[in-house]
């Protein structure tokens, strides 16, 4: 049924069209950034086969904020105020149970990602709530392991199709709300210190040795070992995210506001998608990077970098373990015999690094939702290492500080069932005037300190210099 432009759907699921232009949802989300629970997921990579869609939220009718053991869960009422009440339940179940309660299952809808459902970050210390773990490193980021809103609604712009939507319900008050902001001066960005990492060059290495040593001992087979970089800062967060977008261009892009936090992510890497097949049937992919190179401004030394990463050994067997590990937590919600692996070692190119990325693939059982599929998987393991929960013990007792959103995953969970999230790489938490980063690498047996240290120094080469600079 169509009515003043406007498509209804499915029960009170409408979509309303409007003129497509590339920078639309940027050009919108310019007028909210500053609003708390303001959130805009972002396809950044030109040419990238995961380039379509940008998804911009804001206004949630219901908000769950993890700390440590306790569910903050917030419900607008009538009124518009915020009803709160407090859970010591699983975090994953209370998502799911809350959205069903709040925005209940809608059929999907071809092309559309998100109609309205959970968006927002897991950090990576709320893999806390899934295996028991020791509570070493300095707890300094005192953000919610988890803080996710419930939307009504979005404003979507498909890359792919061109073109940009509405949708969900409410939608024309919605878009009269968005049309009306206004844009706000925003201060100039700049650092006010320089960067500082909790980690010397030889306090590094040191690590690395400890960590030979439980590889050679056989207590892992990898482990993911993360610097942190940490300046005061002053100014528009927004305007950090968009200079770290033009320098980086990663297809799994966000901007994510809070009432305690931002986070910016320039992530390449996919961590979970949820997508239904002709047969109506929930395909999950996953796509974990482990393999790196740095890029050259050689066109012929560049190509070279890309073909030796190809095909190092090290590489394609670092990549080996994590797809292993991955199959084998995709399998306990997976529909049995399903789970494979089509697409082994390919390179994707970034204007950084090169990274080596494979895929795997399952169907999602029956009685399984997106919340549980993430539970079975979190944290990825990529950023682990493996066997996943040993890695994380050695990960807690060598890195001086928690993990904060790091390594987690930021995306969403569509009512519709459909879902996509990233890895938390590339990612940089601003707390309290205090911008955070990370870079990290697996470890196995035949890894080289100087390289490994080196390849952490490559990932954030488009990050810290390019902040540096503002």
């Amino acid at each position: 049924m169509t009515q003043n432009n406007v498509i209804t759907l499915q029960d009170r699921i409408k979509i309303k069209h409007i003129p497509y232009s590339e920078g639309l949802v940027k050009h919108y989300f310019a007028t909210i950034e500053h609003l708390p629970w303001a959130m805009l997921l972002r396809s950044a990579a030109d040419g990238h086969p995961n380039n379509r869609y940008d998804i911009l939220v804001a206004n949630p009718i219901g908000k769950l904020l993890t700390h440590g053991s306790v569910t903050s869960i917030y419900q607008k009422t009538d009124t518009n105020e915020w009803q709160i009440q407090q859970s010591e339940d699983d975090p994953f179940s209370l998502l799911a149970l809350y959205q069903q309660q709040l925005l209940p299952t809608q059929p999907s809808i071809d092309a559309i990602p998100f109609i309205g459902g959970a968006l927002g970050y897991f950090g990576y210390d709320l893999g806390r709530r899934v295996e028991q773990m020791p509570s070493l490193a300095e707890h300094d980021i005192l953000t919610a392991d988890m803080a996710i809103g419930l939307y009504e609604w979005a404003f979507i712009v498909d890359h792919q199709l061109k073109q940009a939507y509405f949708v969900g319900q409410n939608i024309e008050q919605h878009q009269t709300w968005l049309e009306s902001q206004q844009n706000l001066p925003s201060k100039a960005f700049a650092l006010t210190t320089d960067w500082q990492s909790n980690m010397t060059k030889a306090s590094y290495i040191e690590k690395f040795n400890v960590i030979h040593e439980y590889l050679r001992s056989g207590d892992c087979y990898q482990i993911n070992l993360a610097q942190r970089f940490n300046a005061e800062y002053q100014g528009s967060e927004w305007l950090a995210y968009q200079a770290l977008e033009q320098s980086n261009h990663a297809p799994f892009s966000a901007f994510i506001r809070t009432d305690e936090t931002t986070l910016i992510s320039i992530s390449p890497e996919r961590f979970l998608e949820l997508n239904q097949n002709e047969l109506n049937q929930n395909v999950i992919e996953t796509k974990p990077i482990k393999g790196t190179r740095p890029r050259s401004k050689d066109a012929e030394q560049d190509k070279q970098l890309a073909q030796q990463l190809k095909n190092a050994e090290k590489d394609q067997a670092e990549n080996l373990m994590i797809v292993d590990l991955l199959r084998n937590d995709i399998g306990r919600v997976a529909k049995p015999g399903s789970v494979n692996v089509p697409e082994l070692f390919a390179i994707e190119s970034f204007p950084a690094v090169h990274h080596l990325v494979s895929t795997i693939r399952a169907i999602l059982d029956k009685d399984q939702c997106g919340s549980d599929l993430l539970r079975a998987c979190f944290p990825g393991g990529s950023i682990t290492g493996a066997p996943k929960i040993r890695a994380m013990e050695i990960i807690e007792e060598l890195e001086p500080h928690r993990r904060n959103a790091y390594c987690g995953s930021i995306g969403y969970i569509s009512r519709c069932g459909r879902m996509d999230t990233n890895i938390t790489i590339r990612t940089l938490v601003a707390y309290q005037q205090h911008l955070y980063a990370w870079a990290g690498g697996g470890i196995v047996a035949d890894s080289e300190a100087e390289s490994e240290y080196q390849e952490t120094l490559d990932k954030v080469s488009r990050i810290l210099p390019t902040l540096s600079s503002l």
